[in-house]
């Protein structure tokens, strides 16, 4: 008999197979692992690539993300993950960009993360050519969420959005889930200068309890730890408190 989660979520991968852009995803459970494929297209509208922002072409992906079927609280964080998660229709969540403060790169910006100084995506999605479900395509085609997707949520009539590499569930609740992140006082001491205004990823610090939320914005809800999304800075999780796949996403 199949994982109840799986079940469940099996009727929502058929409900929503070859959606919007041909979404093609399916999920399956062997023992201790389950796993989604996809085709990396959303089961709804995307923008249009390239754009002035973004030069990219959405080229549609073999993609597996493969996470705990019954996650577990470590009692240790980990980080480090440029793909944080997936959605239930099998698109990474990826909220980090490649960009950091260079004052010699275009626009002040480069690949060089020597200047320790991340540039945020989530505070100007326009000038990265995000789309109005705050995602874009990167260098090669994948698309991918950097916030929370409206048409996502409303695909769902529910509040889960996906999976994280330690396989517990990521939902949006924003009238109880609140981020304990807040942007840091004063003016940065290096790189760009200026006042932290949330350019960067290093503009935010995590002050605990106050938001209702952990710093890897997570927490129990009806005893099952859960993150969320939220819309302010983090919006997705960052760190996790399960045992991570090292292997969550891989492409055939």
């Amino acid at each position: 008999m199949p994982h109840l989660r799986t079940a469940a979520f099996i009727a929502i991968i058929a409900a929503q197979t070859a959606h919007a852009h041909d979404n093609q995803s399916s999920v399956e459970t062997r023992g201790e692992m389950t796993c989604i494929r996809s085709n990396g297209a959303p089961n709804h509208d995307m923008g249009r690539f390239p754009n002035r922002g973004n030069p990219n072409a959405f080229r549609a992906q073999s993609l597996t993300f493969c996470f705990s079927t019954v996650p577990q609280l470590t009692g240790a964080v980990t980080g480090g993950q440029m793909t944080v998660g997936v959605s239930v229709t099998g698109v990474p969540i990826r909220p980090y960009t490649a960009g950091y403060y260079d004052p010699n790169g275009r626009r002040g910006v480069g690949r060089d993360p020597s200047s320790g100084w991340r540039v945020q995506a989530m505070q100007n999605p326009r000038s990265l050519g995000m789309d109005d479900q705050n995602a874009h395509v990167d260098q090669s085609g994948l698309y991918h969420y950097h916030g929370v997707s409206g048409d996502l949520l409303a695909s769902q009539g529910g509040s889960l959005i996906g999976y994280a590499p330690d396989g517990f569930e990521i939902r949006y609740s924003p009238a109880t889930a609140i981020s304990s992140w807040q942007l840091k006082a004063g003016t940065r001491p290096s790189g760009p200068g200026g006042r932290y205004d949330g350019t960067y990823e290093e503009d935010f610090t995590y002050v605990a309890q106050s938001g209702t939320l952990d710093e890897c914005n997570g927490g129990m809800v009806n005893g099952t730890y859960t993150y969320f999304a939220t819309d302010s800075y983090p919006y997705f999780p960052r760190c996790f408190k399960g045992e991570v796949n090292p292997r969550f996403m891989t492409r055939n």
